[in-house]
């Protein structure tokens, strides 16, 4: 892969390339890219989106919004630091204008949008999408779908559905946001279809990331970048943009250091048995009088995880940096952080948070909640879509479709893209909204 595609500035129905000298220097197209993110309506509904603790009832934990907003600070860093290195090695970049802001403004768009496609109530919600359609009532349709849409059912996938908000069509205006094709780009970690499913030892094969809804868009988007495939066949899979593991880096270091402080500071995870595993990740690096004089948890804790996050961004940074070649010819395989010399303390912490967090009580409880109301949701809403193409239309299908925004209405023969608009618009529901929406559809108005 070459850089000089790689960060490329088409955006959807564009005719022509836009050259980076071109470009105002007081809003660069990558910079437009994250004001188009922040102002839209998938990301401010991240703010009522589960992180961790669905519902939480204190004011400190993260939602998907805050862990966004702070995945896109460290995503803004690892794209300069790796910005600055890449120009010295490549001067054909700096004489076409690119700067190490690109890097950084890409990276960081990127980023805070990583988590636009993820359903309430946390990964639960993508996994009861997918058992409705599996196992629930919604295995009824199996017979009357594709292999590949079918699997895109019961296989749900946030970073799929991401790709899909931020490209569909909606009333008639193709693109979507209209994002730089580079910042796609590097928001596409698994840049692949549902179908075929061939474990490997790659990373881009851990997960897919386009439904065969929006195959058209992403074709579009890899091609114009020239992102390598990764055989001859028709399936449609490919190596990643090179950007995107730095959002993954992003998104590691932030969910692994600071899901791990929520839960300190919860009182899930014993102080003093929780600090030491955080020290121990940056024991080089503590200034032990200033640490010392810290006399609240909290403020231990606040140190401690601005010293992991610097340590670990500079850590991924530089393996970064030195695998960039195997990086551009898709043969690097693990994400970054699993080659970082502190993998055994990741380990560690991430096997106590999956321990002590995200199997708590509270949050299984909610969880449990969180499937039966996405799968009353769908089946309502998918029920009355498709009962309006039969005879099974009823009064009652005509009320529900009266709540159903118009643009999530497809008049579309294809049942499978009926089936899709629906799983959008529930997927797009804030934690809250799928709750009040679902006390109205089972009559418990409050």
């Amino acid at each position: 892969m070459n850089w000089e595609h790689l960060l490329s500035l088409k955006r959807a129905g564009d005719t022509q390339k836009r050259p980076r000298a071109a470009q105002d220097e007081t809003r660069l197209g990558f910079d437009v890219d994250f004001d188009r993110i922040i102002f839209s309506s998938a990301f401010r509904s991240l703010q009522d989106k589960t992180q961790v603790i669905p519902l939480s009832e204190t004011d400190f934990v993260h939602t998907r919004l805050t862990h966004s907003l702070e995945v896109s600070v460290v995503g803004r860093t690892l794209g300069r630091k790796v910005g600055k290195v890449l120009l010295e090695r490549h001067p054909n970049l700096v004489d076409l204008g690119y700067t190490f802001n690109d890097f950084g403004a890409i990276v960081a768009a990127a980023s805070v949008m990583h988590d636009i496609g993820n359903p309430p109530f946390g990964h639960s919600g993508e996994k009861a999408i997918g058992e409705y359609f599996k196992s629930g009532k919604g295995a009824k349709y199996k017979a009357q779908l594709s292999p590949k849409e079918y699997q895109d059912l019961i296989d749900f996938e946030g970073n799929a559905n991401g790709f899909k908000i931020l490209t569909e069509t909606k009333d008639g205006v193709s693109g979507g946001l209209r994002l730089s094709y580079a910042t796609l780009g590097a928001f596409l970690k698994y840049p692949k279809e549902s179908l075929p499913k061939k474990p490997t030892k790659h990373i881009v094969d851990k997960k897919y990331g386009v439904f065969q809804s929006e195959k058209p868009e992403f074709l579009d988007v890899v091609q114009d970048l020239e992102m390598l495939q990764k055989s001859a066949t028709a399936d449609i899979s490919f190596y990643r943009h090179p950007l995107a593991y730095l959002v993954e880096a992003a998104d590691d270091i932030c969910y692994t250091i600071i899901d791990f402080e929520d839960g300190i500071n919860l009182g899930l995870i014993e102080e003093e048995y929780a600090l030491e595993y955080l020290i121990n990740l940056v024991r080089d690096r503590i200034d032990s009088k200033k640490y010392h004089s810290l006399q609240h948890t909290k403020d231990r804790v606040s140190y401690l995880r601005a010293l992991a996050i610097n340590t670990l961004i500079n850590q991924a940074v530089e393996i970064f940096l030195d695998n960039e070649e195997s990086i551009l010819t898709g043969s690097f395989e693990k994400s970054l952080l699993e080659k970082c010399s502190y993998e055994a303390q990741i380990n560690d912490i991430i096997k106590i948070s999956i321990d002590k967090i995200y199997k708590s009580q509270e949050v299984i409880e909610k969880e449990v909640a969180g499937y039966r109301i996405i799968a009353d949701l769908l089946h309502v809403f998918v029920s009355a879509v498709n009962n309006k193409y039969d005879e099974n239309y009823s009064n009652y299908d005509q009320l529900i479709l009266n709540l159903l925004p118009k643009e999530y209405q497809s008049e579309d023969a294809s049942l499978y893209s009926r089936i899709m608009q629906i799983c959008s618009y529930v997927s797009r529901m804030s934690d809250s909204y799928a709750i009040r929406t679902h006390q109205k559809l089972t009559g418990n108005i409050i």
